[in-house]
């Protein structure tokens, strides 16, 4: 099932998106005979998508009445998450590129609440700030309840979905810091959705296809069968000593392919391209990136 937060007639909400159609938490509540609560946040935080998931069928039919998707604006499916975590190297290529030895344990980072923006949004770019930006497209989950030293067998248990992200990056900061976390956190350097795709419906992640798209060329063509460290590695480790809680974030690292490392020469985002990060199964977002 697709969550989803969206702009409608004015008024921000959220809901669940079947097909070309979108049902509000509302019209969902009234179906099932359930109180949803009015945030997505808080959605995740009550557990209430088993019994959702259960009158799927129901609300499939429903959906034939509800809002034509074409005439909302998908907006970020959460804006106020616990924690935004991030993975470095996760990727076997993207290290081959970038350094020469696979990390032993995963290689974490953290963005601030402030860096997401949604799957369409402008990115605007401080040109006096940096001039270095770079695209990272990256399969992220989200957190479904709150747990720590979780088994690796116990850890999908743990996830309620999964969604697109790009690990936006100001390479000039990053690099001159010697640390990633300045480089990786100005306003909205994390465009996320373009929904939550509850982990019931993919399965395994570690099969999906992940495409990044420059003004439509193709700079990222991986699967995330190569990530180093698995969604089940990444939820066991560290939740040996951080507790994680409804709503957090987890991006997994990105492939091969980013503009930084290109040979001959870097392709670092210019004012007014578009990039357009892909996965399979889950879905896509568009971000037109602007210097000002």
């Amino acid at each position: 099932m697709k969550v989803a937060r969206f702009k409608y007639e004015g008024q921000v909400t959220y809901g669940f998106v079947f097909g070309d159609r979108i049902l509000d938490f509302s019209a969902v509540s009234r179906i099932l005979g359930i109180d949803l609560p009015e945030t997505v946040e808080k959605f995740i935080e009550s557990e209430l998508i088993a019994e959702v998931l259960t009158g799927k069928r129901k609300l499939e039919k429903a959906s034939r009445n509800g809002i034509k998707l074409a005439d909302v604006r998908l907006l970020a499916p959460l804006t106020d998450p616990p924690k935004i975590i991030c993975l470095g190297w996760n990727y076997v290529g993207h290290v081959r590129e970038g350094v020469s030895k696979i990390p032993e344990e995963p290689v974490v980072f953290m963005k601030p609440r402030t860096s997401i923006a949604g799957p369409y949004d402008d990115i605007e770019i401080p040109s006096d700030y940096t001039r270095m930006v770079d695209y990272e497209g990256e399969l992220a989950f989200v957190i479904g309840k709150r747990g720590k030293r979780i088994s690796k067998e116990d850890a999908y248990e743990y996830v309620f979905g999964y969604m697109v992200f790009n690990d936006v990056s100001a390479r000039d900061l990053q690099f001159k810091d010697g640390q990633w976390t300045r480089g990786k956190s100005l306003d909205k350097f994390a465009p996320i959705g373009p929904w939550i795709i509850t982990r019931d419906e993919i399965g395994d992640p570690h099969t999906l296809r992940l495409t990044t798209r420059v003004n439509g060329e193709i700079r990222q063509d991986s699967s995330t069968a190569n990530m180093v460290f698995k969604v089940h590695d990444i939820i066991h480790i560290l939740s040996k000593g951080m507790t994680f809680e409804p709503g957090d974030i987890v991006a997994t690292g990105t492939p091969e392919g980013v503009g930084y490392f290109y040979k001959p020469e870097p392709k670092l985002l210019k004012h007014g391209d578009v990039v357009e990060i892909s996965i399979e199964r889950i879905g896509t977002i568009r971000n037109r990136f602007l210097f000002i």
